[in-house]
């Protein structure tokens, strides 16, 4: 982003920063489902290279995702796409893991944005000035661009997990504690990308095995 629309942009937030910069915008998917990493992304802008229709992920066709997606990954100036393992988030929680993730993002791109802002009410420890943002994803367009890139990358990631793990549905649910997917985990119990230390997750894990299946009669006469 340039340093006119930077400058602009941080006036309007009520930010106090003389120097303006390039600002990068970062965003996560995936702390409330069940299983599967946590994803965060970071996004710079070209201002020369401007993207329409951002906006807050989760009020965009999958099928507009998937082209904005593209779009901002052919025309940002930089971004990184990061993530928290599972194991990370059961050891960590899934607040520091997320935090983690974003801090990822940022460290991993290209060029290094002289601000930061970030969607939410909490801030990944970094190097260069940061601001949290409510809403950050529908009033910052470098929010919204990660927060496209973060969304699409992971239910990718469910996509794939669904074809290792059909059971679960997640091409469906995406992770997400549904009917269905708790269902499935009541039947089938976790597998090695749920989340141990989420509350339905754990409930399904202290529960006595299942006893095997009583054998079918045989039908055959005897001797």
């Amino acid at each position: 982003m340039s340093l006119r629309k930077s400058s602009r942009l941080l006036e309007e937030l009520g930010l106090p920063w003389a120097t303006p910069g390039l600002l990068a915008g970062v965003d996560e998917a995936g702390r409330g489902p069940l299983a599967g990493p946590v994803v965060a992304a970071a996004v710079i802008l070209d201002d020369r290279q401007p993207i329409r229709g951002l906006g807050d992920s989760k009020l965009i066709s999958p099928k507009r995702r998937e082209k904005l997606f593209e779009e901002i990954r052919a025309k940002a100036l930089a971004c990184c796409i990061a993530e928290a393992s599972v194991e990370e988030i059961d050891r960590l929680n899934i607040l520091q893991a997320t935090l983690l993730a974003m801090r990822r993002a940022v460290e991993g791109l290209r060029l290094v944005p002289h601000r930061v802002l970030v969607d939410g009410n909490q801030l990944p420890l970094l190097k260069m000035p940061a601001a949290a943002i409510v809403k950050g994803d529908a009033r910052v367009p470098a929010i919204s661009a990660a927060s496209i890139l973060a969304k699409v990358w992971r239910d990718r990631q469910c996509l794939a997990l669904d074809v290792r793990y059909p059971a679960y549905g997640f091409a469906r649910h995406k992770g997400y504690p549904t009917a269905a997917h708790l269902a499935a985990l009541r039947a089938f119990g976790a597998c090695e990308v749920h989340r141990r230390s989420y509350a339905p997750v754990r409930a399904v894990l202290a529960l006595p095995p299942m006893p095997p299946a009583p054998a079918a009669a045989s039908s055959a006469a005897g001797p």
